[in-house]
């Protein structure tokens, strides 16, 4: 039905007065809206610091997540940088890259957001009061429990090196108790960064039997990887204050937790392998979730880096659409095999890219 010349017909009225308040609305939340802060890295490559808090609390079952969550990228980036020289000792260059790469991301992407939503980073004197905690922990409880099971399960290696860093531990942890002092009194000096005894840790097997030893070695590398990443955010936030020995002495001591500690541990696990079987096991911290030098790639590892058939009862992980059987599939290094394809940062974990 048509109607007169110049009158709006009804439904018009109704259509505009029903839209009309959610472009008020959308307008009032895009002006109200603040602009999402950059995630600039500067230019040495260590990541900014992260704000003291995070925006809004969190559900504390939130929080608990974020810690397991951060130990998981740290140990992922620590363990992603040891296949990366691996892989450039046989001149496997571009999957060196891509695990070097694959790192950075888990750094001072993945951990940094994370970091940011937990408000891990306070004041210099809060970062050095939770060292303090996480390193006398570390010193009476953690590291000589490990020391003595190792003892008892007969792994005398990994009970050594338990011992040592349980003194390495309370070192830092008196280290971090003077430099408080000096924070919150202003007089004393910040004590000199420790010097890490660099650990080289080449590709083999574990050199622990018990099951107990390797399910410490993991804890442990989980813990070390965690202190590495989060002193280089309070070294970070220290430079920015102007403490320049504060950061000093924060980014010595995350030297010693990874390139010492974490790689110790690392070789007593036979954490590094040749790059071929390294393509072939679960990424670090996962059971199913690939390395960075097999996604995206149809092949399938060497035939001499097969996977270890799933524990009784597990459900192996589901085969993409259009997989090849595993006798059929290319058995070509990670280094040759075409259409490599990294998983974006965004991308979640799990998605079809893994």
């Amino acid at each position: 039905m048509r109607t007169q010349k110049g009158v709006p017909r009804k439904e018009d009225i109704v259509f505009r007065h029903s839209t009309r308040p959610l472009v008020v609305g959308l307008c009032a939340l895009v002006a109200a809206a603040p602009a999402a802060p950059a995630l600039a890295i500067p230019a040495g490559g260590a990541p900014p610091p992260a704000p003291h808090t995070a925006d809004r609390a969190l559900h504390a079952q939130t929080l608990a997540d974020l810690t397991p969550t951060m130990k998981g990228e740290a140990y992922a980036y620590a363990a992603y940088s040891l296949f990366a020289a691996e892989a450039d000792r046989q001149d496997h260059t571009a999957v060196g890259k891509l695990f070097r790469s694959t790192a950075q991301t888990e750094l001072t992407e993945h951990l940094r957001e994370a970091a940011t939503l937990a408000g891990t980073v306070g004041s210099n004197a809060a970062n050095l009061r939770q060292a303090i905690s996480g390193e006398t922990y570390e010193h009476q409880i953690m590291y000589r429990r490990f020391a003595e099971q190792a003892r008892a399960d007969g792994d005398l290696q990994a009970a050594k090196l338990f011992s040592e860093i349980t003194a390495d531990e309370g070192r830092h942890r008196d280290a971090f108790r003077t430099a408080l002092t000096v924070v919150t009194t202003g007089r004393g000096t910040i004590p000199a960064p420790p010097k890490a005894d660099v650990v080289a840790v080449p590709a083999g097997l574990p050199k622990v039997k018990a099951a107990r030893t390797k399910a410490n070695l993991d804890t442990a590398m989980h813990g070390e990887g965690l202190a590495h990443a989060k002193y280089m955010l309070f070294a970070a936030h220290a430079r920015q204050t102007g403490n320049t020995a504060l950061a000093r002495l924060w980014e010595g001591t995350a030297k010693v937790e990874l390139h010492e500690h974490f790689a110790g541990e690392a070789v007593l696990a036979g954490l590094v392998r040749t790059t071929g079987r390294t393509c072939a096991r679960p990424s670090p911290g996962s059971t199913t979730r690939r390395p960075p030098c097999t996604r995206g790639s149809p092949s399938a590892p060497p035939p001499s880096a097969t996977l270890p058939p799933p524990a009784t009862g597990a459900t192996p992980p589901p085969t993409r659409p259009g997989t090849p059987p595993p006798s059929k599939r290319h058995s070509t290094s990670c280094a040759d095999r075409p259409g490599h394809t990294r998983r974006p940062a965004h991308a979640p974990r799990g998605s079809p890219a893994d």
